[in-house]
């Protein structure tokens, strides 16, 4: 049965005051006003707390809980769709400690998860990562130094990558991070749930998502962190692959991310099983050079960046999507561009100055 066939649906985001947890929920509310959609969240992440009032407005259920206490999935009550956004995001994390607390949340928590969804039949929607792939490889791609940016050559192209990105074939054998590697753990259970169970899920390994409400950090919502400094004052700077700023990540509006995941839960028959690269592709892609000239031109700001050449152990200086295989597959293709985004971003951090800036 398609889940868009149920006259009212229930709906659980679990990670539901999260960045992208929020959106969803908030947006699966504005499309299906009949349903009832529940943000499930325990708000260990500073700013979480920010989205319960959004979520009320919106007519967003909030229910307090954690993803590593089955109980508390329990009383969520019976799902026909869950979508799993709950997660230690951090590519750091476990790095320096809290191994167990990532662990336990990214890969425990999620099989609780897919236990819930299981146990009602729920059609499940699972977002991934592109840190599931491995460091070294990517770090050895043939990268070519621009002025301000790194590149991979038009001619140059090899197994799961070409001057377009990086596909869903690209070489899993490495190391990834420890947050990388609960990723593809939980890949595997869901897998076997859809082999075993003739269950419905699709897995969905983002980017860079960001928009506007997003929580910027160094080591997760870059362009927002980047955005307001630049708002707000504070100090930045250029970390690893000699403190240039060259490294490139391709960005996606949250509601590009929305609109694909609506798509395939209207279709999760044609796409139970697979997966897909998630993000805007090499025409949304920026460095953090470019990103501090774009930041300069919305708020007229000169900040001193900093450059620390060292490289963390986990990070990459270079992540861009292939589009093809899930746009081959669903006809999705994301609209927001670069331009859209930081106008969002700088949108709402003014609009909400007072909050923000604490």
């Amino acid at each position: 049965m398609n889940v868009y066939g149920v006259e009212q649906m229930r709906i659980l985001i679990t990670g539901g005051a999260g960045f992208v947890g929020s959106h969803l929920a908030l947006s699966f509310k504005r499309d299906k006003p009949d349903s009832a959609v529940v943000a499930f969240d325990n708000l260990k992440r500073r700013g979480s707390e920010l989205a319960l009032c959004r979520l009320a407005a919106g007519g967003v259920e909030f229910r307090h809980g954690d993803i590593r206490n089955p109980e508390d999935l329990a009383d969520t009550g019976s799902p026909d769709l869950l979508v799993e956004c709950a997660a230690e995001p951090s590519v750091q994390a476990g790095l320096y400690g809290g191994e167990r607390h990532l662990i336990n949340t990214n890969l425990i928590g999620t099989i609780n998860c897919l236990d819930h969804a299981r146990r009602h039949d729920a059609v499940v929607v699972f977002l991934s990562t592109s840190r599931i792939y491995p460091i070294a490889p990517l770090r050895k791609l043939p990268l070519v130094p621009t002025e301000t940016r790194f590149g991979i050559p038009a001619s140059n192209t090899g197994p799961g990558w070409s001057a377009r990105g990086i596909t869903e074939s690209f070489p899993l054998i490495g190391s990834r991070s420890l947050y990388g590697a609960t990723k593809p753990c939980s890949k595997l259970i869901i897998a076997e749930y859809v082999a075993l169970h003739g269950w419905r899920a699709v897995i969905n390994r983002c980017g860079a998502p960001t928009g506007p409400w997003q929580m910027g950090k160094a080591d997760q919502g870059f362009a927002v962190l980047w955005a307001a400094r630049h708002l707000f004052g504070g100090a930045l700077s250029y970390n690893g692959f000699g403190g240039a700023g060259l490294q490139i990540r391709d960005v996606l509006h949250v509601e590009n991310l929305y609109r694909l995941v609506n798509k395939q839960v209207a279709q999760i028959e044609d796409h139970s099983g697979n997966i897909y690269n998630i993000g805007r592709g090499g025409e949304c892609s920026v460095s953090l050079v470019e990103l501090t000239e774009a930041c300069v031109r919305h708020t007229s700001q000169h900040l001193v960046v900093t450059s620390q050449p060292k490289t963390n152990p986990v990070d990459i200086p270079y992540y861009v999507t292939d589009n093809t295989g899930v746009a081959a597959a669903t006809g999705w293709r994301p609209r927001l561009s670069m331009s859209d985004i930081l106008d969002d971003i700088f949108e709402c951090l003014r609009e909400h100055r007072s909050q923000w800036k604490r």
